[in-house]
């Protein structure tokens, strides 16, 4: 009895000893493979045994930086932020579960293949390790993150496409059944065109025209201020990127490696398209007519929780679905469906495979994935090679239609017929001008006279709009050479404002065709003033408030884009329109500051008062001076404001954030800047240690190379490590 009692002790503790561990003693044992190294501006650079255990340490160190904002971005993708910040946000969550629901994203993780499975749970597993490491650190919301949740943005800038369906026309068709009125669509218009323009700056240059010989790169994303944070993530298995990621993404979203760099603009393609549909009731069931069958809708339910003061409640809706997409509106009193492209599996890896390239012909193969649909991309790399993606995901469509506007989903015609292979999409290489530029203008302006011709593309592919960064990059690039990385930095900050030179001739032939003494004194200043915005400048203070209220208050003639508004406000409006709002905007310059003779550094101020992802602004508290000015104006160096913080000043929410260029050769180099600093944390020596530099056009070099990072290591440790 004895021996059989030994014997089933040994068989028990050869049992436990073979026992699965836990999931915390397998988080701990990846730790044990990951070393992050902050350097002197907090950067994190994360080095890996394999991918999964780079994208583990990664999310680890975005949540140290700034967990607010990585689990605030999932809440909203996910479709759950009305349980936050209440009622009001529910559509926004609808939005969501119309074009996925959990159970679809769950789907998508299942069908991935192994290695991207692989870093979906080591993304889930850092942020977790995190939490399970920091328990002082409380959630809104999210206590568990999951596998499957990066498939709900997977194209690298949270909002993407799906932003561009408006909740509020969801909202109209939910509860009141009714297109929105035409009065409120105009001032739903104004209000996007005065806010910043959303966009950003790549330029290529060949190494014809820098000192060194090699192809330069400028990375220069307009996002929300604090938006994205700057990461080094490297593998034993050839991960080695650099630059900048959306807070709770694993992938390099604008960034370099040692060979290749690229850079992502808005592209404004039309890439979605709105099918009106023809509803009819059949018995209780809703059909759509399609050519001369009738279609079954497909019909679901949701239903949505939302906070309502300390309570959790809940409201269930109908959704409906036609082969093109969910319904989320009316048009014309018709149900209308909304297309885009939704292909996250794809997306998601297309956005992690872009990272590894190390040349042209990879680089070139991966955009054949096309699923990165919501931007075009600047690229340049070691080989010397330049090159233009506008747009990737662009569907096949009859010409004889206008996809601008929603078109008749009952006829078989207009639905798309597959997508453009990269080759047939809007492509410039190596152009025989030595750069290319997009400003998130038209592309037929990309490089001089190699640009793509208008006529060799359907209508669909590109709008044909121009804007005044496009023509201030433009005028700085022509027939210019010699560059280094510090004179594409100062190229950069340009400070002329092309659409003050648009704007402002006019308003003083106004006046002098009107004299008026009160208005001698600031239009003799704008007189004299050479378009360039300074901390200093009298001028730029005016021509700024002027111009707000021209997008305000001017007369709009119908079909003008915004450059084309600027130019007729400042040429074709009545010169009493233009005296008029001159003269309100002085007043609005003496009810806010007791004088019109304001410098603009006084005007146009930088604060960072906490953490919280919407800062409430306060002319009482500290703010330092910032010369840039709004992109709206022709500014490279966007700096872009809110007007709802009831404040004189003004306080920039959105514009230059993490930039960089960057340098290929034999060993790359890079220089970069953040609005604020790496963390999210005002206790933390990094929440505002890089605004000076920002605001003095000093940027900090790169540390790439691990020998680099070494020499500038202020702290190196495993993930979970205090």
């Amino acid at each position: 009895m004895r021996a059989i009692a030994l014997i089933i002790l040994l068989i028990l503790s050869s049992c436990a000893q073979k026992a699965e561990p836990t999931e915390v003693e397998k988080w701990e044992a990846q730790a044990e493979n990951i070393t992050i190294i902050r350097d002197d501006f907090g950067v994190p650079h994360i080095y890996g045994k394999t991918d999964a255990d780079a994208v583990f340490g990664l999310l680890y160190a975005q949540c140290e930086d700034d967990f607010n904002r990585v689990e605030q971005n999932y809440i909203w993708a996910i479709g759950r932020l009305a349980e936050v910040e209440g009622e009001e946000a529910i559509y926004s969550d609808l939005r969501a579960r119309l074009f996925m629901t959990k159970e679809e994203a769950m789907e998508n993780y299942e069908k991935s293949p192994d290695w991207l499975k692989e870093l979906c749970d080591a993304f889930a597993d850092g942020i977790n390790y995190y939490l399970h490491t920091h328990p002082e650190v409380q959630p809104k919301l999210l206590t568990r993150f999951e596998p499957w949740m990066p498939f709900y943005f997977s194209e690298g800038s949270i909002g993407g496409d799906i932003e561009r369906i408006s909740t509020r026309k969801i909202q109209a068709f939910y509860e009141s059944d009714m297109e929105i009125p035409e009065m409120e669509n105009l001032m739903m218009q104004k209000g996007k065109e005065m806010a910043e323009p959303q966009g950003s700056n790549g330029i290529a240059i060949s190494g014809d025209l820098t000192q060194s010989g090699n192809a330069m790169l400028l990375i220069n994303p307009h996002t929300s201020f604090f938006f994205r944070g700057e990461v080094h993530v490297v593998s034993e298995e050839g991960l080695n990127a650099y630059g900048a990621v959306t807070w709770g993404q694993f992938f390099v979203y604008q960034g370099f490696n040692e060979k290749t760099g690229w850079m992502h603009t808005s592209t404004y393609t039309d890439v979605m398209d709105e099918f009106k549909e023809n509803i009819v009731k059949q018995d209780r069931t809703l059909l759509y007519q399609y050519g001369e069958e009738l279609r079954t809708v497909e019909s679901s339910e949701v239903t949505l929780k939302y906070k309502d003061g300390e309570e959790l409640k809940e409201k269930t809706f109908p959704m409906y679905h036609t082969h093109h997409g969910p319904i989320t509106h009316k048009v014309d009193g018709r149900w209308t469906a909304s297309s885009m492209m939704w292909e996250p599996v794809k997306a998601l890896e297309q956005s992690y495979i872009r990272t590894k390239q190390d040349g042209y012909d990879g680089f070139r193969k991966m955009m054949d994935i096309r699923t990165n649909s919501s931007n075009n991309t600047v690229y340049a790399d070691a080989e010397g090679n330049i090159a233009y993606f506008h747009g990737n995901f662009i569907p096949k469509r009859d010409t004889i239609f206008d996809f601008i506007q929603p078109v008749d989903g009952s006829n078989p015609a207009t639905d798309w017929k597959g997508l453009h292979t990269v080759d047939e999409n809007i492509l410039v290489l190596n152009p025989d001008n030595g750069w290319i530029q997009n400003c998130n203008s038209t592309p037929y302006t990309s490089a001089l006279d190699n640009s793509p011709k208008r006529g060799d593309y359907p209508k669909y592919m590109s709008r044909d709009q121009e804007n005044y960064r496009g023509v201030h990059a433009i005028e700085l690039l022509t027939d210019k050479s010699g560059y280094t990385l510090d004179s594409l930095i100062a190229l950069a900050h340009d400070p002329y404002l092309p659409a003050f030179q648009a704007l402002i001739p006019g308003l003083i032939r106004a006046y002098d065709a009107n004299p008026n003494m009160e208005l001698k004194g600031p239009i003799e200043m704008l007189r004299s003033w050479d378009f360039n915005t300074s901390e200093e400048s009298i001028a730029m203070t005016l021509a700024h408030t002027y111009g707000t209220l021209c997008y305000q208050m001017a007369e709009r003639p119908e079909g003008l884009y915004a450059m084309q508004l600027v130019d007729y406000w400042g040429s074709d409006s009545p010169d009493s329109e233009k005296l008029q709002l001159f003269t309100a905007s002085l007043l609005k310059l003496k009810e806010d500051f007791s004088t019109w003779e304001i410098p603009w550094g006084e005007v146009n101020r930088y604060q960072r008062l906490n953490g919280d992802i919407r800062q409430a602004f306060d002319d009482a508290k500290p703010s330092i001076p910032i010369s840039f000015a709004s992109g709206r104006w022709g500014a490279l160096a966007a700096y872009g404001a809110r007007y709802d913080n009831n404040t004189k000043r003004i306080y920039g929410t959105r514009g230059n954030s993490f930039v960089a260029v960057v340098e290929f050769g034999d060993k790359v180099k890079a220089k970069t800047i953040l609005a604020g600093g790496q963390s999210g944390d005002p206790d933390s020596p990094h929440f505002d240690d890089q605004i000076e530099m920002y605001a003095n056009q000093e940027w900090k070099d790169a540390a790439y190379y691990r020998e680099e990072v070494l020499k500038r290591a202020k702290r190196t440790y495993h993930p979970g490590e205090k």
